[in-house]
């Protein structure tokens, strides 16, 4: 249920409450100004939105004045944002569920209280939120991505592996693959045993200081090239924090490209 809009200047912004996850969302909406495309527009959806909707925004708004030559056409964006309670809330919405839950030595046996809510977090994307955005814009649902850094990234990969129609291109930066043990690699594993390829594209970034991330990034790119179009980056002398703005222009690029 959409609860509130207020208008932000080239943006929107709204309030709405999710059944699957009983939770309310600040969701953030910028449309481009001039023609409607045939077919509708492209659509990119950011995770973290309170993080990254003005950086992703602001990065397909400039560049797309001049789309011969950057590559990156007119796109509506919208981003998907948390509440106060950010940092516990993003642990349960974007980690897969499992039977048990295990912490690296480096978190110094600190965890969350609740995991697992990826499934009902999806089915919101899915069956409440893209519903809503296609019924208030005019949108091309053959060109749609869905963009996580982090935790999220490691949600974008969990997307993909397990409703890999729902989305047509991914953006997974800096993806949390260390998570619960690296299950995301076995995920990866049954993926492509389970299709000779998939039709998807995916975009994976990391930044050259982020040590053993690189490697996790490294793995699972080498994994899927195999049956899936990937591009993978990795941004030198870019550590955790400073990677999303480093790569944004480059992985919106790659989710321009036929």
């Amino acid at each position: 249920m959409i609860d509130k809009i207020a208008a932000a200047s080239d943006y929107t912004t709204q309030q709405l409450t999710s059944n699957f996850t009983d939770y309310t969302y600040t969701v953030n909406i910028y449309v481009p100004n001039g023609d409607v495309p045939e077919g509708g527009f492209p659509v990119l959806y950011v995770l973290d939105g309170s993080s990254y909707f003005h950086l992703v925004k602001e990065a397909v708004r400039l560049q797309s004045r001049n789309a011969p030559k950057t590559g990156i056409l007119p796109a509506i964006v919208v981003g998907i944002g948390h509440g106060t309670d950010l940092h516990e809330r993003r642990f349960y919405d974007f980690t897969g569920q499992a039977e048990t839950y295990t912490y690296p030595a480096r978190f110094k046996g600190k965890g969350h209280e609740k995991h697992g809510g990826a499934e009902n977090f999806s089915r919101f994307l899915e069956e409440e939120l893209k519903p809503s955005i296609h019924a208030q814009f005019p949108i091309n649902v053959q060109q749609q991505a869905l963009f996580g850094h982090s935790l999220a990234g490691y949600f974008v990969l969990w997307q993909l592996f397990h409703h890999q129609a729902s989305f047509q291109r991914y953006i997974a930066i800096s993806p949390s693959i260390w998570w619960n043990e690296h299950e995301l690699l076995k995920y990866a594993s049954t993926f492509i045993k389970e299709r000779p390829y998939a039709y998807e594209k995916l975009f994976i970034g990391v930044g050259e200081l982020e040590t053993f991330m690189v490697d996790d990034a490294q793995q699972i790119a080498s994994d899927l090239e195999k049956i899936m179009d990937i591009a993978f980056y990795e941004a030198l002398e870019e550590n955790h924090a400073s990677i999303v703005p480093t790569v944004m222009s480059r992985a919106i690029r790659f989710v321009n490209k036929n």
